[in-house]
C-alpha cells in the first residue's frame, strides 16, 4: 500500500505485520474478480461515442468482452444483464497517459541511464490507488518509471482489473515504453547527499550528452548483432556472438520502433533538444510529459508529429515550471498537435474528467475536444486507439458510466467497465460499506486480543534462584587496612642541610 507521500510500504517492515494482512482481508475479498455475464446491455444513457457524435436515449450491447452493438436500439438477446442508465451519461474509459500507480517503486536514481529496469517487474496489484482511480472511470494508464534520470526504466500499459493478479494487468498487445527526462530532475538540482559526489550529469547540457553517448552505443550494438546474424544466416561457422547487453537491448527497440519513448520535460529549448537528438539516431518521441512550454513550440511538435500529455492547470512549482499556462492544451491543440490530460498522481487521476473539462474554460475548446484530452488522444499516444478511446463496434469493452455529463463538476462515476466487467459499482461499494467497517473492527479486535502477551513463567537463573525468593544477604569482604607507609628516616644529629645518602650513590 502507499503512504501519504506516494511511497511503498512493505507490510513486512512494519512493526506488526499481520495486522496489514488483517485489515486488507475486507478488501481484497471485495476485489475478488466479477463474473462476467455473456452479454450485457446498457439501455436508455445518453452515449457520448467521441467518434461520432452522441446519441440520445441510446444503448451499447456488449458481447464476451467487445461492443457489439451501438446505436437507439439494439437487438439483445432475452437472457442479457441490463444495465438501466436512463438519465445517466455513458463515455469510453479515461486513460491516464501518466501514471505511477500499482507500482512498487519509481526511480532506479543511482545512474544516469537505468533502461535496464523495468515497471513490469514491480506492479502491485493491490494497491487501492488501482480502485479508486476506477471510481474516477479510468480504465487504463501508462505506468512509468521516474524521472530521476537521463534515460530512465521501461514501462507499460495496463488495464485497471482490480481483484486481478499482477500477470493480469498489463495491456495485451500494447507496445512497451521507456522514461526520458529532461531538465532539472535528471541533472539532479534539488537532490543532493552530503558528504557524496554529485551523480553526472548536473547541467542541461550534460543531459543531452548522457542521451546521445547511450545512443552512440546502441547503434554501434545494433550494428554488431546486425552483423553478426547476417554472418550466421549465411551459414558461417564457429562464430561468437557478440555479448548481451541488457542496458542497450531497450534502446536498440527505440531505435527499430518497436518502444516508444516517453520522455519527461518542461522548457521550449529542452524539447526541442531532445528532437534535434531524435532526429540525428533516426529514432520518434512518442510523446513529450508535462511538456508546459510546449505552446511556444507547438508548430515544431506538430511538424515532428509528437505528442503532447499535459497538466490541466499546474505551474510555477518550481523554476523550469514558471512559464507554464493554463492555456498550453488548448493552444497546442489549436496548432495539431495530438494533447492529453494526464494526472501523474493517483488522487488527480480520479477527476481528469474535470481537468479536461478546464481546457473549454482556457482556450475554449468545444466539448468534444475536452472530451478526446482523456480517451481517444491518449489512446492514440500510446498506440492502442484501435482497441480502446472511443465507442464503436468491435473495440473493448472499456466504460464508464456518469449520473451526469461527465464534464460537469457535478458528474460522479455510477460504474465502470473493463472488457465488459463491471469493476466497480458505486451503489455496490456503499451498499458494502457497514458491513466491510464492521468487518474490519472485528479483525481488528482479534488481531489485539493475539496481541496480548500472557505473563510468561520465569526460570531459575543461572544461580538456581526460584522466582519470588529472596536473594541471600552476601557477606561483604572485610576491609582491608590501609598498608603503612615507610617512614621516612632518622635525622637525629642531621640538619635539614644535610644530605643523606640510602641505598646507593647519587
Amino acid at each position: 500500500m502507499k503512504g501519504s507521500f506516494g511511497f511503498f510500504i512493505n507490510a513486512k517492515n512494519l512493526r506488526f505485520p499481520s495486522l496489514i494482512s488483517i485489515l486488507c482481508l475486507p478488501l481484497m475479498a471485495a476485489a475478488a474478480p466479477p463474473d462476467v455475464p455473456a452479454v450485457i446491455v446498457i439501455r436508455n444513457a445518453t452515449i457520448l461515442t467521441v467518434s461520432h457524435g452522441n446519441i440520445e436515449h441510446g444503448s451499447i450491447l456488449i458481447k464476451d468482452g467487445k461492443i457489439a452493438e451501438v446505436g437507439v436500439s439494439v437487438n439483445a438477446p432475452k437472457d442479457a444483464q441490463v444495465i438501466d442508465a436512463a438519465g445517466q451519461f455513458v463515455i469510453p474509459g479515461i486513460i491516464d497517459c501518466h501514471s505511477h500507480i500499482a507500482a512498487e517503486s519509481i526511480n532506479e536514481g543511482s545512474v544516469s541511464v537505468s533502461s535496464i529496469v523495468n515497471m513490469a517487474e514491480i506492479l502491485n496489484p493491490e494497491d487501492i490507488d488501482i480502485y479508486r482511480d476506477l471510481a474516477g472511470g479510468v480504465t487504463s494508464a501508462n505506468i512509468l518509471h521516474g524521472s530521476a534520470n537521463a534515460i530512465g526504466g521501461q514501462t507499460l500499459v495496463i488495464k485497471l482489473r482490480w481483484g486481478q493478479p499482477a500477470a493480469k494487468l498489463p495491456f495485451e498487445g500494447a507496445l512497451p515504453g521507456i522514461k526520458f527526462a529532461l531538465g532539472e530532475n535528471p541533472k539532479r538540482s534539488n537532490f543532493s547527499i552530503p558528504g557524496q559526489p554529485r551523480r553526472y550529469p548536473v547541467t542541461r547540457m550534460g543531459v543531452e550528452e548522457t542521451i546521445r553517448g547511450a545512443f552512440s552505443e546502441a547503434r554501434d550494438y545494433k550494428k554488431t548483432w546486425n552483423e553478426y546474424n547476417k554472418r550466421a544466416a549465411a551459414g558461417e561457422r564457429n562464430l561468437i556472438a557478440p555479448r548481451r547487453d541488457l542496458r542497450l537491448e531497450p534502446l536498440v527497440e527505440v531505435l527499430e520502433g518497436k518502444r516508444y519513448v516517453h520522455s519527461h520535460c518542461y522548457r521550449e529549448d529542452e524539447i526541442l533538444m531532445l528532437l534535434r537528438v531524435a532526429k540525428e539516431f533516426g529514432f520518434k518521441v512518442r510523446t513529450f510529459q508535462h511538456v508546459l512550454e510546449g505552446y511556444k513550440v507547438a508548430d515544431e511538435l506538430a511538424a515532428a508529429d509528437v505528442g503532447a500529455s499535459t497538466f490541466s492547470d499546474w505551474w510555477a512549482y518550481k523554476v523550469e515550471a514558471y512559464d507554464a499556462i493554463p492555456y498550453n492544451a488548448a493552444l497546442m491543440t489549436q496548432r495539431g498537435v495530438v494533447v492529453s490530460i494526464n494526472s501523474d498522481d493517483a488522487e488527480e487521476a480520479t477527476h481528469l474528467n474535470q481537468e479536461a473539462a478546464k481546457s473549454m474554460k482556457y482556450g475554449g475548446l468545444s466539448h468534444d475536444e475536452a472530451l478526446k484530452m482523456v480517451t481517444l488522444n491518449p489512446a492514440m499516444q500510446l498506440g492502442i486507439d484501435k482497441r480502446v478511446g472511443t465507442i464503436d463496434v468491435g473495440k473493448d469493452a472499456d466504460l464508464a458510466i456518469y449520473n451526469r455529463d461527465p464534464l460537469s463538476a457535478y458528474a460522479v462515476v455510477q460504474k465502470t467497465l473493463i472488457d465488459g466487467r463491471v469493476y466497480f459499482d458505486l451503489q455496490r461499494d456503499i451498499a458494502e460499506r457497514a458491513e466491510r467497517e464492521k468487518e474490519k473492527k472485528a479483525l481488528i479486535d482479534k488481531f489485539k486480543k493475539a496481541a496480548e502477551k500472557k505473563p510468561e513463567e520465569k526460570k531459575p537463573d543461572a544461580a538456581g534462584q526460584k522466582p519470588g525468593e529472596e536473594k541471600p544477604e552476601e557477606k561483604k569482604p572485610e576491609a582491608k587496612k590501609p598498608e603503612e607507609k615507610p617512614k621516612p628516616p632518622q635525622t637525629d644529629g642531621i640538619d635539614s642541610g644535610s644530605t643523606v645518602t640510602l641505598g646507593g650513590a647519587l
